[in-house]
């Protein structure tokens, strides 16, 4: 496995979660499995972890984004090919998203390995489904698909984003394999007392809190979502929304929550441990995920696996998974949609605990790592 960040590296995203679940789940099939990522701050170069090889690797991170995944690659196979003297051949490459591309590529030509490659999103959708001029935008679209011309075999989690990737670098469809992310419903649900918990955050006990969890990014909708927050106060005054998470758009939600008078019912926590996210999920009364791309959306299992309510844009792997009305509430991208969404839960208190309750349901039976990894392995059989 090669993948930019990991749960027990450096932690980022979904991507993060879905790579080390599946690593687990994999190992814990009988297979041996190694994973190369990076090494954040104070870790071990070398780590076993549920049966999962952890090997960190080190260089130096200067200069943009490019030159950072250019120089992780060279010390991924540089550390790679060091491990496989101590362990013997390797037998399968797979890499996660452009950031390992190049080391999967190189491993292919110059070691003849088979060479998967996992897309869990893609720089079009990253940008909220355009295009971008910029140097960055270009350079990596030209790597995805390069990565999806050489890799033996795809994944994508949806097959919205098997469609995205066929029609963005015309993948041939036969060589793609839909596999959702899973998740450890268990891992998710904690019983809190969800007034303390509210109150813990200047929030009153009976008032509806709407969750946010996401990078602050002009994909996943955080602008979007602010913009409802005057439609929703106008059905319920005391509706509070928070927005858990870090990245460029913070400052802008900001001026917008000061632009529609509503900064009292906001509240932009940034960056939370994980103790303090299950908490808050657990304490909410519903979550919203308004993005404008979404290929899979690992926060809607997270969601039902708490047995949340959710309301969610009618995009990519949202749309595919929820069954409207029944495990969730499917609304336009757009903050009109969004208030209506979310109006029509928070009026509803039995309708809201239902579509919980329904969600916990599909996540039991459809989204667990073993049934992911046993079909992850299915894919390793066709290049082997």
């Amino acid at each position: 496995m090669f993948s930019w960040e990991s749960l027990h590296s450096i932690n980022i995203g979904g991507m993060a979660r879905a790579v080390s679940e599946l690593s687990h789940a994999i190992s814990k099939k009988g297979h041996e499995v190694h994973l190369f990522t990076r090494a954040g701050e104070g870790q071990s170069d070398y780590e076993v972890i549920e049966g999962v090889h952890y090997h960190r690797c080190r260089f130096d991170s200067s200069g943009d984004i490019l030159w950072h995944c250019e120089k992780m690659c060279n010390s991924m196979v540089e550390l790679f090919h060091a491990v496989e003297e101590k362990t013997g051949r390797f037998h399968i490459v797979h890499c996660h998203d452009w950031h390992t591309i190049n080391a999967g590529n190189h491993l292919k030509q110059r070691g003849g390995l088979p060479f998967v490659l996992s897309f869990h999103s893609t720089e079009w959708g990253r940008n909220g489904g355009s295009y971008g001029e910029w140097y960055e935008f270009r350079e990596i679209t030209g790597r995805e698909w390069y990565g999806a011309y050489v890799a033996d075999r795809i994944i994508t989690v949806s097959s919205a984003m098997r469609e995205e990737l066929k029609w963005l670098y015309k993948a041939p469809e036969d060589k793609i394999d839909i596999i959702p992310n899973g998740i450890r419903p268990r891992s998710f649900m904690k019983k809190v007392d969800s007034g303390e918990v509210k109150k813990r955050y200047g929030i009153h006990p009976y008032a509806p809190m709407i969750l946010f969890i996401g990078r602050l990014a002009h994909q996943k909708g955080a602008d979007i979502l602010m913009g409802a927050v005057p439609g929703v106060l106008k059905n319920r005054w005391d509706a509070q929304f928070v927005f858990a998470g870090d990245g460029g758009m913070a400052g802008h939600l900001k001026y917008l929550a000061g632009l529609f008078d509503v900064a009292s019912a906001v509240k932009l926590l940034g960056h939370l441990s994980q103790e303090e996210y299950l908490d808050l999920l657990n304490a909410c009364d519903l979550v919203c995920i308004p993005s404008r791309n979404e290929p899979f959306g690992l926060v809607l299992l997270e969601a039902w696996s708490a047995k949340r309510a959710v309301v969610a844009s009618d995009v990519g792997g949202l749309s595919e998974n929820i069954d409207n009305f029944k495990n969730g509430i499917k609304v336009y991208p757009t903050s009109d949609s969004i208030a209506w969404g979310i109006n029509y839960v928070i009026n509803d208190a039995t309708g809201l605990k239902k579509l919980g309750e329904e969600g916990y349901k599909t996540v039991k039976k459809k989204f667990t790592w073993p049934t992911v990894a046993k079909t992850t392995l299915k894919t390793y059989k066709k290049v082997l």
